[in-house]
């Protein structure tokens, strides 16, 4: 039997039983759709993130520095309070003055009583001198001293409780005893070692690990770390610095002062946080260097005060009582960059905003955009390396915009996980179909195989002309299948999924169905091609 022979064959079986063939492929017409819907929501999704990352900047990275302030009253409190005892009588300052100048307000009694400086304990202060300390001071009367004022105990006499201002603890006072009590020359000469195991880890305990020391110098970031980033860091399109505060904005619609949050920023903030401007135009260089006063608002706010940004561009508000210009309108959008909500803000020049409104109490943030989002973590590193060679002791707070497209990304695979699982399930079901129907198509037309083999037909045509038919009905189905895809699309789409279609999707699509007929035909056709010829002819 010739190649032509058997094609004929394979169409004329097929042809007077359509309707079979068409219901056969049913299984693998809904799982050709499926794998076309796969491709292209997964296309259309991956798309999706691609635009986001775009519009939210995804190579941003946000640098901010936190300051650990030490505590006001660190010693502050009851060493601040004996060593506040010192200075009332002997000069040195305030009274309670131990750790900052918040532990002295804590002291409470002030300068006054301090007496100046430059006056030393006398020789006598122990006790029978020409000055005594009263005597409920001294433990003999109705006020004592606590048992842990000279430092034993649980409270230690602060560091610096000698060192006041011109204030000198007299030879015989004693960490141990306030006064060195008779007998107390049996001490060794080796007065510098410590008297016992405790005490030495407890000076061992007050020096402070470098951890510890970490951001508590208050630090600004400035232009110049912006220019060392962008002098020394490889892989980035530019960096920006940029502050925000919360002030006053008067003027437009308001009836009274309300308050906003203000934006100061460099010129090139716009064009690196990925921004537009609706109408007028952004920030300049020479707005910042001549501290002009004028701003650009952001796009709900424009509409807040003026209705519109038409309204908006040239007019005047006044932000903490003086007048500024609007020059610009930024076009709405809904990313976050620097931690400004753009819709909302007033954008103002950075020297500005410090030279009326913050002064140096401002904690900048300087954006570098990564100019491969694949290398965030990697410029991160060298931007650190950077600002730590300009600040010892100091860590600093890293965010990306990126990191924040993690869940989307995620939601997507998850999705196109679960669309490739139903294709795959359907067409295993659509296959069982064919392997089924073929399975009787052998029994009915055991007769025809007989007589195939008898006119000479190999087993090899046998199995062909039946793995023939199977591929054939499943390639109609493929293609029922990729057509129903064009209509199940707009249904899709209504309930907001995209779907981006390809070439590509429609081969995959006839491609897995092809697969699927050819292997659950297989079987099939083999047991066909295995039938003697004799039982096959006398069959009913």
């Amino acid at each position: 039997m010739r190649g032509r022979e058997l094609l004929r064959l394979v169409w004329l079986n097929i042809n007077q039983n359509k309707f079979k063939a068409v219901m056969t492929s049913i299984g693998i017409v809904v799982g050709a759709a499926t794998i076309v819907l796969v491709i292209a929501i997964g296309r259309g999704g991956k798309m999706d993130v691609a635009e986001q990352f775009q519009s939210l900047n995804a190579g941003a990275i946000d640098v901010t520095y936190e300051w650990e302030e030490e505590e006001s009253g660190g010693q502050g409190g009851m060493s601040g309070f004996f060593q506040g005892i010192g200075n009332l009588f002997f000069g040195g300052g305030s009274f309670g003055g131990g750790g900052s100048s918040s532990g002295a307000d804590q002291g409470g009694m002030g300068s006054p009583f301090s007496g100046g400086g430059g006056m030393e304990l006398p020789e006598d202060f122990s006790g029978g001198g020409g000055m005594e300390l009263p005597e409920g001071f001294s433990g003999e009367g109705g006020m004592e001293l606590p048992e842990d004022f000279s430092g034993g105990g649980g409270m230690e006499l602060p560091e610096d409780f000698s060192g006041g201002e011109g204030m000198e603890l007299p030879e015989d006072l004693t960490e141990e005893g306030g006064t060195e009590e008779e007998g107390s020359e049996e001490e060794t000469e080796e007065g510098s070692e410590p008297e016992s195991e405790a005490e030495s880890q407890g000076e061992n305990e007050t020096e402070d690990p470098l951890s510890d020391r970490m951001n508590q110098e208050k630090i600004i970031l400035t232009q110049e770390d912006v220019e060392d980033i962008e002098t020394f860091v490889p892989g980035i399109t530019g960096a920006t610095i940029s502050y925000t505060t919360r002030g006053s904005v008067e003027g437009g619609e308001l009836s009274e002062a309300q308050t906003y949050t203000l934006a100061g920023v460099k010129s090139n903030f716009l064009s690196l946080s990925n921004l537009s401007m609706e109408t007028g135009e952004f920030l300049s260089e020479e707005d910042d260097e001549a501290r002009e006063k004028v701003c650009v608002l952001g796009y709900s706010l424009a509409r807040e005060l003026f209705g519109s940004g038409e309204e908006a561009y040239g007019s005047t508000i006044y932000i903490e009582d003086r007048a500024y210009t609007v020059i610009g309108v930024i076009a709405s959008t809904q990313l976050v960059s620097a931690q400004i909500s753009p819709n909302e803000a007033v954008f103002i020049p950075y020297e500005t905003g410090k030279k009326y409104i913050t002064g140096t109490s401002i904690s900048p943030v300087i954006t570098a955009v990564a100019s491969d989002v694949n290398q965030v973590e990697q410029v991160m590193a060298d931007i650190e390396t950077v600002l730590q060679g300009n600040y010892s002791n100091a860590s600093f707070s890293f965010s990306d915009a990126g990191s924040k497209m993690e869940a989307a990304e995620t939601s997507n695979q998850i999705l196109t996980l679960l669309l490739a699982a139903m294709a795959a399930i359907v067409f295993v079901v659509g296959g069982i179909g064919i392997m089924n129907v073929l399975f009787v198509s052998v029994k009915e037309r055991t007769n025809e195989i007989g007589i195939l083999k008898a006119i000479g037909a190999s087993r090899k045509m046998i199995l062909l002309e039946f793995l023939l038919e199977s591929a054939a009905i499943s390639l109609l189905g493929g293609v029922l299948g990729v057509a129903l895809s064009f209509a199940v699309t707009p249904v899709v789409q209504y309930y907001d999924i995209r779907v981006e279609a390809n070439f590509a999707a429609w081969l995959a699509a006839l491609g897995f169905a092809l697969l699927t007929g050819t292997l659950f035909g297989l079987y099939p056709a083999w047991k066909a091609s295995r039938l003697v010829p004799v039982e096959a002819l006398t069959a009913e």
